[in-house]
């Protein structure tokens, strides 16, 4: 995203750098994948609450994750992952309760998300060095609310959606994710 600098190598190292866009093909495994990211995500948003002092590469780089690789997971979850498991899951899955949960959810942690990248941004537009008490009470709301949720996507929908989905399922999930990322899957299948 042009509003955001290029990632360092120090970021690269954190485990910043993109996933590699061929695990798309797996699209479960990439789900699973961005769910550790988000885990780390959460460590770096402490990391920013813990202390008043602006950790500038740091803010740059939860503001970036949070705008843009949240934004397309909760997007690949809402209107791919969520309607093919309604789809697929049986009664004894009791699915639609919990994927109901999780959608009141994308929609309020997406509130905090937007406040966290826009006061992350005005900090450092504005060039300051300390964050308010208040602002890192948000941070730390949006990181707990964030653990809870990655838990149970993890512990409940992902289990059901290895069982559930099919192999033509997953293929159609991993187009609509790569056409989303704006790249090809070329020859690329679910086992």
């Amino acid at each position: 995203m042009s509003d955001f600098p290029e990632l360092t190598t120090k970021a690269a190292e954190d485990g910043a750098e993109s996933l590699d866009h061929r695990l798309i093909a797996e699209p479960l495994d990439y789900i699973l994948a961005e769910h550790h990211r988000q885990r780390t995500l959460c460590q770096w948003v402490d990391r920013l609450a813990a202390e008043p002092a602006l950790d500038r590469r740091l803010a740059r780089l939860v503001a970036q994750h949070i705008a843009r690789e949240m934004t397309l997971h909760v997007i690949d979850e809402e209107e791919d992952l969520f309607p093919l498991l309604r789809r697929r899951a049986l009664p004894e899955d009791q699915i639609d309760k919990v994927l109901g949960l999780l959608s009141g959810e994308h929609a309020a942690e997406g509130r905090l998300g937007r406040e966290a990248v826009d006061g992350l941004l005005d900090a450092l537009e504005r060039g300051d060095v300390l964050l308010s008490e208040e602002f890192r009470h948000k941070l730390r709301t949006f990181s707990a609310g964030q653990r809870r949720h990655l838990a149970v996507e993890n512990a409940v929908v992902m289990p059901i959606a290895e069982r559930r989905l099919t192999r033509k399922d997953r293929e159609g999930l991993a187009r609509r994710m790569a056409a989303r990322r704006g790249i090809s899957l070329r020859g690329a299948t679910c086992d």
